[in-house]
């Protein structure tokens, strides 16, 4: 992975030399195994799989790894805490960016502005008619939120501005005493706006807008199945930005061809699929309700420069003499 110069000549001043992959894509597994011995420390993404193989090739030099990611999924951490190894990542940098993306990922889908905008090239605008191209809106509608971190609190309290009648969310993990709502703003009179909590079969069933926005963890791979997407409301909106492992592709196409009236989604909305690229050829690809983008959540100039900036800044930290505390650590 390249980053920009001006960046990576922060590890020269600091006395580090580097090597970077200068290719397309992601380095192939023979060459990034046959480079990593010796070195102290790692700069990955969420595309680069650092498992034992990796590891036992880097040797003991390897002192950290710093991932340009807020997810970590890609990295064996059980193997990486064995070889008392720190690890770095972004977790707060992209909150913003990811949000405003699944706020427009959801309004494509809803709005049907795809299939709206390719019929003005394909000479299929006609003269007005009063439901045409008509989608569904978010005024006095349930959204949900499946994850109510960072960029789960950030997305609802965007969809709030559309004023829906409730805004409900679930998590996956425990918390001793149960969850609460959650403070998302207050209005300038004074109106507390919250996230109620919900049981995760009642946010499905109450969900007009359901966003994926969960941390990845391996109880929840493929967690919306067949099961769970028959459990939703009929003619739901279905938007995943997390993870494409948390989802049954093939159990999301049949939810979304089974039609609103026998209880299918009206439409999905994918930041994220398995696997990654999606292969061109993939059945969601034809299905006019179902919106795919390939994985740009944090892609703005903005974001990607100030990750880019953290990632290299939390290596600097753990390789100084003495080490320091890295700005963003994964605590594991």
């Amino acid at each position: 992975m390249k980053l920009p110069e001006k960046i990576l000549q922060n590890l020269t001043k600091f006395g580090l030399k580097y090597e970077c992959w200068n290719g397309p894509g992601i380095p192939p597994r023979q060459h990034l195994v046959g480079r990593v011995k010796g070195v102290k420390g790692l700069i990955c993404h969420l595309g680069v799989k650092i498992d034992a193989e990796v590891l036992n090739a880097a040797g003991s030099n390897l002192k950290a790894i710093s991932t340009m990611s807020v997810g970590y999924d890609h990295l064996d951490l059980k193997e990486i805490k064995a070889r008392n190894i720190r690890v770095g990542y972004v977790p707060e940098i992209l909150t913003d960016a990811t949000a405003e993306l699944t706020v427009s990922l959801l309004l494509m889908v809803s709005r049907r502005m795809r299939e709206a905008s390719e019929t003005v090239p394909a000479g299929k605008w006609g003269a007005w008619e009063p439901f045409w191209m008509c989608g569904k809106g978010l005024k006095s509608s349930v959204v949900g939120i499946f994850g109510l971190g960072r960029i789960g609190k950030a997305v609802a309290t965007r969809l709030a501005a559309f004023s829906p009648k409730r805004i409900i969310y679930s998590s996956s993990g425990h918390r001793p005493g149960g969850y609460q709502p959650v403070l998302l703003f207050t209005k300038p009179d004074g109106t507390p706006i919250e996230a109620e909590p919900v049981s995760f079969n009642e946010l499905l069933k109450e969900s007009d807008f359901l966003c994926v926005c969960a941390s990845m963890g391996e109880k929840l791979r493929g967690v919306f199945n067949d099961e769970v997407f028959g459990k939703m409301k009929a003619g739901a909106v279905f938007i995943n930005i997390a993870r494409g492992a948390m989802v049954d592709q093939e159990a999301l196409y049949r939810a979304l061809t089974k039609g609103v009236e026998a209880g299918g989604l009206y439409g999905a909305g994918l930041d994220v699929t398995v696997p990654e690229p999606l292969p061109s050829n993939s059945p969601l690809l034809k299905l006019p309700n179902c919106f795919i983008l390939p994985h740009i959540g944090s892609a703005t100039e903005e974001t990607r420069w100030l990750m880019a900036e953290r990632t290299v800044d939390n290596l600097i930290a753990s390789l100084s003499d003495p080490p320091k505390p890295m700005p963003s650590e994964l605590k594991f």
